[in-house]
């Protein structure tokens, strides 16, 4: 299996769960300020991290959810950067999964580009290398939402996030595929 058959596989089971919680609680994540949705990335890599260090860990949820509710509040934020934030949950689940759609073929094609000219070297990387620049992208957004937005050198928040998504798409392809 490719690189980009693996990815449409990981983007499934992520858009599924995506599609699931629409129908449980609708769109309401449309009312989170975009700081709010990289503090939950946040927290989410966060435990990754204290998974990969830890020996033991005490609530039953492993690398994989993480990752995937990674991807999903990425692509979240995503979504509110185009639409902007909302004061109500105003998508519908047809609209909010063809807003998703869109962000994944970005990241994609983003992926595919930088696959190109980086040779798949991520294939190399170990997962725990993976978590850290995560980690290290959230706090350079972090620090951008602080500058209201303003850069003088950098790509900005939606590069970020796009990075953040396919970092952790690898991650769920080493740890799913077995291919390090």
């Amino acid at each position: 299996m490719n690189t980009i058959q693996q990815f449409d596989q990981v983007i499934t089971q992520c858009r599924d769960l995506f599609i699931n919680k629409t129908k449980d609680y609708g769109t309401a994540w449309r009312i989170l300020r975009l700081p709010s949705l990289t503090d939950q990335i946040f927290i989410k890599a966060s435990r990754i991290r204290s998974l990969q260090e830890n020996d033991t860990q005490k609530v039953d949820e492993n690398e994989d959810a993480e990752f995937i509710g990674i991807i999903n509040y990425s692509i979240m934020a995503l979504i509110q950067l185009e639409l902007g934030i909302s004061e109500k949950a105003d998508l519908s689940a047809t609209e909010a999964t063809s807003n998703y759609n869109l962000q994944v073929e970005k990241a994609k094609s983003l992926m595919i580009d930088k696959n190109h000219d980086y040779g798949e070297v991520w294939r190399k990387m170990r997962v725990s290398s993976l978590t850290d620049l995560i980690l290290q992208k959230l706090l350079r957004i972090k620090q951008i939402e602080d500058n209201q937005g303003k850069t003088h050198v950098s790509e900005g928040i939606e590069a970020g996030y796009l990075d953040i998504i396919n970092y952790s798409v690898f991650a769920l392809i080493h740890l799913n595929f077995d291919e390090q």
